[in-house]
């Protein structure tokens, strides 16, 4: 069972604390990680883009010159792929990326990316974390306590408007709460940062 020390915003060691096996200390299954990872980037895919067929190009409704007898290759339209201006052959249209992958590989890939981060000792236990009023400075103090200088996620066991709008104006820092963690921000980000009772939270879902 993983155990990890416990900080205040002072940057200081105030405690320890066990972590379930089950959700921290798996074999890390990086096949997992990656499908949920691309999985995630695609289904972000807005799949707007657009090219015109011959048909929806503008003019070419006459033959540019007759059939036979020219000595010039036949031509139906002055729209045709191979002509400038002229439509695009099997170009995007349109569609969605979207696709789903089974509950069970989604969980394995969570557990997995919050196992490595333990590995790595680059996942950071708050005992508690909040602000009496919104002050970006706070924050950036509280990282600078606990010697992070590298991107890193913050998560928290539920909404906390003054400490996520303290944290918004913080390059490289992105605010998450337990149900909306998620495998490529964790990936993304050097340092894991979790409040104490987010890890109860996480603990009581996940395990």
């Amino acid at each position: 069972m993983p155990k990890v020390d416990v900080y205040d915003i002072n940057g200081k060691v105030v405690g320890d604390i066990n972590l379930n096996d089950d959700i921290f200390g798996i074999d890390i299954n990086k096949s997992a990680i990656h499908q949920v990872v691309v999985n995630q980037l695609a289904n972000k895919r807005q799949g707007t883009q657009s090219t015109k067929t011959k048909s929806e190009v503008r003019g070419g409704g006459r033959k540019p010159w007759r059939q036979k007898g020219t000595g010039r290759a036949r031509q139906g339209s002055i729209r045709s792929a191979q002509w400038i201006k002229g439509g695009i052959a099997l170009g995007p249209k349109p569609r969605s990326y979207r696709y789903t992958l089974p509950k069970k590989v989604r969980r394995l890939a969570l557990k997995s990316a919050l196992s490595s981060k333990v590995n790595e000792n680059e996942l950071l236990v708050l005992d508690n974390l909040s602000f009496d009023k919104i002050k970006t400075k706070q924050m950036a103090d509280v990282l600078k306590n606990l010697k992070i200088d590298q991107t890193a996620v913050l998560v928290l066991a539920e909404k906390n408007e003054n400490v996520e709008l303290s944290a918004r104006n913080i390059p490289g820092l992105k605010t998450l709460f337990v149900n909306t963690m998620n495998v490529y921000d964790i990936m993304k980000h050097s340092k894991f940062i979790i409040t104490k009772d987010a890890v109860s939270k996480v603990e009581e879902v996940y395990a």
